[in-house]
């Protein structure tokens, strides 16, 4: 029968999708013969003939040539097959044509629902690109909705045909940040998943690698490789401590990540709505590297263990609520940033 429009809508899809037709006249192949054995109980062997150039395509059942029929759905007899042709003789097989009203009415909702299935794994292959291609990036997503229940908040990232929604689950958001629809808000694109539903985009507000985007976006210092962020420590919402290093000795990696009056990292502090950021200077001793990490707090001495990565720091006797921090954040973070585990104790200590 004459499938003009099936033809077409293909050759659409690979111009516009770069989908090849051959590709998807297997799919519609494939979803025809199901269906039509899906409406024929015991058919086994069914054939689509496709002649591209008469944009024609032809259903056939194959039949077996026995002397008595015991299964209709795969068998015929020779009589009845002697009836199509009298070349036919027992044992080969007969291609018996399915009825263009029958074979139209599969075509037409198959063919379509084919089509239609196409276009979205399309659509969703191009979107997977788009945003794959994207992993470790700082994108930005417009609030559209937020869930009452959950709190998650959905956004809208990219424009046009390759947009796409992401959900910025409760524990990837800032603890104390309030969104509200329409707001245009910076995300971190942690990783994309192919799903049957479509590429899910992970996105997150608490990630260190946003802090690291933003100073690479902010210092053009960081951008081109002159100073190379080594290590972040991130607790969203509060603080970060960043450790920094630079290869020239003319440049000041900490000055440059600072900037002019503070310009460049107060812009990274306001857009993480006032998370205090603490950055230092990276060593390759990691006893100068630990006393630098515990600041603003001064530190007297570090001893390191002998095995695994411990260590004891030693501070003023005043310094030491400063060192530890507000429930104990400084020095967490502290051990994050060099991973080591960190013991203070003040001047004063006369233990071991």
């Amino acid at each position: 029968m004459k499938c003009e429009e099936i033809f077409a809508a293909l050759a659409l899809l690979e111009k516009e999708r770069g989908i090849p037709q051959n590709f998807m006249m297997g799919k519609i192949i494939q979803a025809l013969t199901t269906a039509y054995k899906r409406d024929h109980e015991g058919v086994e062997n069914v054939v689509v003939d496709v002649d591209e150039e008469r944009q024609e395509l032809k259903m056939f059942v194959q039949k077996e040539i026995v002397e008595t029929v015991e299964f209709p759905g795969t068998q015929i007899s020779l009589a009845d097959a002697k009836a199509i042709s009298a070349k036919n003789e027992l044992g080969g097989i007969v291609n018996i044509p399915v009825e263009n009203v029958e074979f139209g009415r599969i075509a037409a909702g198959n063919g379509k629902q084919v089509i239609i299935q196409g276009l979205r794994e399309a659509e969703h292959g191009m979107i997977y690109d788009e945003f794959n291609s994207k992993q470790h990036e700082i994108l930005t997503g417009t609030v559209t909705r937020i869930d009452p229940r959950s709190g998650a908040v959905h956004l809208r990232i990219g424009t046009g045909s390759e947009s796409t929604e992401a959900i910025l689950n409760v524990n990837e958001q800032v603890s104390g940040e309030t969104l509200t629809e329409g707001q245009m808000v910076k995300v971190y694109l942690v990783e994309v998943r192919r799903t049957t539903r479509g590429p899910q985009v992970l996105i997150s507000r608490t990630h260190p690698g946003l802090v690291k985007r933003l100073f690479e976006l902010e210092v053009p210092e960081i951008f081109d490789g002159t100073v190379e962020i080594r290590s972040i420590a991130r607790e969203a919402g509060s603080r970060t401590k960043m450790a920094v290093w630079s290869a020239d000795e003319n440049i000041d990696p900490i000055g440059a990540c600072v900037g002019p009056r503070g310009q460049r990292v107060n812009a990274i502090v306001d857009e993480l709505r006032g998370e205090k950021i603490d950055i230092i200077k990276y060593s390759e001793d990691p006893a100068e590297f630990i006393a630098a990490a515990l600041a603003p707090a001064d530190v007297t001495e570090v001893r390191l263990s002998d095995e695994g990565k411990l260590c004891r720091v030693i501070v003023p006797d005043d310094q030491l609520s400063l060192a530890i921090g507000k429930e104990g954040q400084n020095a967490r973070l502290a051990a994050r940033l060099t991973g080591y585990k960190i013991d203070i104790k003040p001047a004063s200590y006369s233990g071991e």
